[in-house]
């Protein structure tokens, strides 16, 4: 096992001896095994600095992402998330792990960004997150106020036209597990997806109004003044363990740590970086389906 595997591990095996709930446990593992598996390597591949940055995740739940950046060697890392249980959650595993993790309450829609903010960060992070917001230019325009000069930002989404762009695996119910259950009439949306929790059945008629699509999101960051520098299309969501191995965009196979998955792509498109006044804005999305 190599030097680095061993850190992420350990941290694993910390938890899992703590008092943490092992169903926290498991997000939290799901996300920080993403970005220890391929987030991190991606990034750094398409110029982001990780090592020695500074990093903002908006939504951060119970950081598993940034768990894994500080352990890879990111000097200042900020979650943001509006739920308060999950901010509380983030503290006490990052306390338990001994990492320097700042954890806030902030809307990146309708609050003031601190200006301590402004213009210090090198990566910003959206994961799984924009498709629930109401607005997504306001939100693209203020993380951008957050971002250095050729700062990137990183987007992930479920699309509304995927099989669960719905969000109806919320629900724990039988249409949980129908694809395109968001795509019916009304009426039998409504029964269908009645029986779920109360909270989440709240949400996935919020997703069904918002409708977050590929070209609803282009469009929302072209007005935000971003320049989109590689978009991907995946048949799967990132996150589940596929041994399968596909090119990166130079046609190379990316370089990932042994043992972990490669993902299915099934649409890599690069795209130019236009600089203006030596200002670069970058924007790199991967479309999760």
């Amino acid at each position: 096992m190599f030097y680095a595997d061993r850190i992420f591990m350990n941290s694993r095996e910390t938890l899992e001896k703590s008092f943490i709930d092992p169903n926290i446990l498991y997000y939290w593992g799901y996300m920080y095994d993403l970005s220890r598996n391929y987030m991190i390597d991606y990034l750094e591949r398409k110029g982001a600095t990780i090592k020695g940055g500074t990093i903002i995740e908006i939504g951060s739940a119970e950081g598993g992402n940034l768990c894994a950046m500080a352990k890879y060697g990111a000097t200042e890392l900020v979650g943001a998330d509006i739920a308060e249980i999950r901010l509380e959650r983030a503290r006490n595993i990052a306390g338990i792990l001994e990492l320097d993790i700042y954890y806030t309450s902030n809307d990146i829609i309708y609050e003031e960004q601190p200006e301590e903010w402004q213009g210090h960060f090198d990566l910003a992070l959206l994961r799984d997150v924009i498709e629930h917001l109401d607005d997504a230019e306001i939100a693209l325009r203020n993380i951008k106020r957050l971002l250095k000069p050729g700062g990137m930002l990183y987007v992930t989404f479920p699309p509304w036209y995927s099989p669960f762009g719905g969000h109806q695996q919320l629900l724990l119910t039988k249409a949980s597990r129908v694809p395109y259950v968001h795509f019916l009439p009304k009426p039998f949306f409504e029964k269908a997806i009645a029986s779920g929790r109360a909270n989440d059945v709240v949400e996935v008629r919020r997703l069904r109004e918002i409708r977050m699509t590929t070209t609803k999101f282009r469009r929302a960051s072209k007005a935000a003044g971003y320049n989109i520098v590689d978009e991907r299309l995946f048949f799967y969501s990132a996150g589940l363990p596929l041994k399968i191995w596909t090119p990166t965009d130079r046609g190379e196979y990316p370089e990932t740590p042994p043992g972990s998955s490669r993902f299915p792509c099934i649409g890599s498109r690069p795209h130019s970086v236009q600089k203006e006044d030596g200002v670069t804005d970058e924007v790199t999305i991967s479309y999760l389906i």
